[in-house]
């Protein structure tokens, strides 16, 4: 047993111990490989970490520290005697590590359209959360572009039609669902909410919706699971369509690593379909993230001496003093995490250990991909520019799938096609499945409305989308899901910049 006051001298770069529910644990030589930047753990040395970890990691992260990090439990009796957050009072803790509760959130019912989520989101969630919830990559043109082009598409009604009683239910991968939209993977939901990815499940089966659900999640894939079944059970007790669970994987680095989770995933038994992530071989610039992380920095006196070792070492062995700025941007994976070196053969092996059950491609992007997909035998693809979080100024999904209308059409009756990035309403749901898709992901909308509201908030989000897209279907002109056509939209506009290839413009000039 360690005491507490012992960990607190554990307090710098050249030591670096924190407490993770109740384990002590030495991260010194991990403190230059944080994904987040050294600044974290160096405002938590000699501190109990757990509430912080919690929010972005699920438990067994920790195991992926480097061998001998684990030092010994801590004699709970002494926990007073560690240090606080560098930078903050003991009840500026309490403060930091708790949801603001001094914002305006307005009441639930008050939250009539999914937009209206965001500023209740931005008034509940310290400002940490809320940077990694709304933030886009670069100058954020991917994630604009993704919520302009959906008012760039235009229905086109039919009048005079018997549209009293609609029905929304589709397929999607062999199975009903009541909704043609589904709960798009969104990781570390313990930032968002305390039971993140446990309450969004509950909402999720209980609407009757279909989700992902991330690798990066902050609960365990086995507490997820405990959580489906027990709320399946209760609404099949209900009756109503069943929600089915599915799994977004990131490949780590490690073959055996990638093999032992797949193993776990297929194990757990809820999760229905695999999702890969195929447009993270790094992670994209997150410009305010690194914003974040330099003024942590900066607030805390740690951007003169937040360089890595080795940095400090090289510039010691050529007599010169240490540089004065921070070497760390941050912005990294946990190491090990993204692999870059995954390629279309891979898929044959995710195939043999995967079995017979449904694999998507999620982060297409152009029609070439969405052929090449097709040839290597998944049964769908998920168009898709990760939320404007990856590359700069990439194609909305929109734009994506005109693309395969035009190159591709062949992929549009062989796999199944979903788009996600910038839905905010109902009605939009209804030009992308016109335009050939299966179904929208919904990200963002339900992220905001449970961080404000919790399960209760992305139920009502569900409700709001329901309801626009049932007006909007009614006012189109058709009652059911196998009625829609692109002759009920005018994509014109989106088409006017789509990318062609070269030849086409060569003889458009002759």
């Amino acid at each position: 047993m360690l005491d507490g006051a012992e960990v607190a001298k554990h307090s710098s770069r050249k030591s670096c111990w924190i407490v993770i529910n109740d384990k002590v644990y030495d991260v010194t030589s991990f403190v230059p490989e944080h994904p987040g930047g050294s600044t974290i753990l160096l405002k938590q040395a000699g501190t109990d970490a757990s509430t912080e970890y919690a929010k972005y990691h699920s438990p067994e992260v920790v195991n992926d520290l480097p061998p001998g990090s684990y030092l010994g439990d801590i004699d709970t009796s002494t926990l007073d005697r560690l240090n606080t957050p560098k930078g903050l009072s003991r009840d500026e803790v309490q403060t930091a590590t708790a949801q603001s509760d001094e914002g305006q959130v307005p009441h639930v019912t008050l939250c009539v359209r999914a937009s209206d989520f965001e500023a209740a989101a931005k008034a509940t969630l310290p400002n940490k959360s809320w940077i990694y919830a709304s933030s886009s990559a670069n100058s954020g043109q991917s994630f604009q572009g993704n919520i302009d082009d959906w008012s760039r598409v235009t229905f086109r009604p039919r009048v005079l039609r018997n549209v009293e009683e609609v029905e929304v239910g589709t397929r999607i991968l062999g199975n009903a669902s009541r909704l043609p939209f589904y709960c798009s993977p969104m990781g570390s939901m313990g930032s968002i909410h305390p039971d993140g990815e446990i309450e969004m499940t509950k909402a999720i089966v209980q609407t009757g919706m279909h989700g992902l659900m991330s690798t990066s999640s902050s609960k365990t894939t086995e507490q997820i699971m405990e959580t489906y079944l027990t709320e399946h059970e209760r609404r099949s007790s209900t009756g109503g369509t069943a929600s089915k669970l599915m799994f977004q994987l990131y490949l780590p680095t490690d073959h055996q690593r990638s093999l032992e989770l797949i193993r776990r995933v297929k194990k757990a038994g809820c999760f229905h379909s695999l999702w890969l992530t195929i447009d993270t071989p790094v992670l994209g610039k997150r410009t305010a993230d690194r914003y974040q992380q330099a003024q942590e920095a900066l607030d805390v006196g740690l951007a003169e001496e937040d360089i890595s070792p080795a940095a400090e070492q090289e510039v010691a062995s050529q007599g010169g003093a240490p540089p004065k700025v921070s070497k760390d941007i941050g912005g990294r994976p946990p190491p090990g995490q993204l692999s870059a070196h995954t390629t279309w053969e891979d898929l044959a092996w995710i195939r043999r250990e995967w079995g017979d059950r449904p694999i998507v491609l999620k982060g297409i992007q152009t029609a070439d991909d969405a052929r090449l997909a097709l040839q290597h035998g998944v049964q769908g693809i998920l168009l898709s520019n990760h939320g404007g979080r990856q590359m700069h100024a990439a194609p909305s999904a929109l734009m994506t799938l005109l693309e395969i209308r035009t190159y591709a059409p062949e992929v549009l009756g062989k796999l199944e096609v979903f788009v996600d990035g910038g839905l905010r309403d109902g009605a939009d749901v209804l030009k992308a499945l016109c335009l050939g898709a299966t179904a929208v992901g919904v990200g963002r909308p339900f992220l905001y409305a449970l961080a404000a509201y919790g399960r209760r908030g992305v139920e009502r989000c569900v409700d709001v989308l329901f309801e626009e897209l049932t007006t909007a279907m009614r006012l189109l002109g058709i009652t059911s899901m196998d009625q829609v056509r692109p002759d009920m939209v005018n994509a014109q506009r989106l088409l006017n910049e789509m990318w062609r290839p070269e030849q086409v413009y060569v003889r458009s000039r002759l």
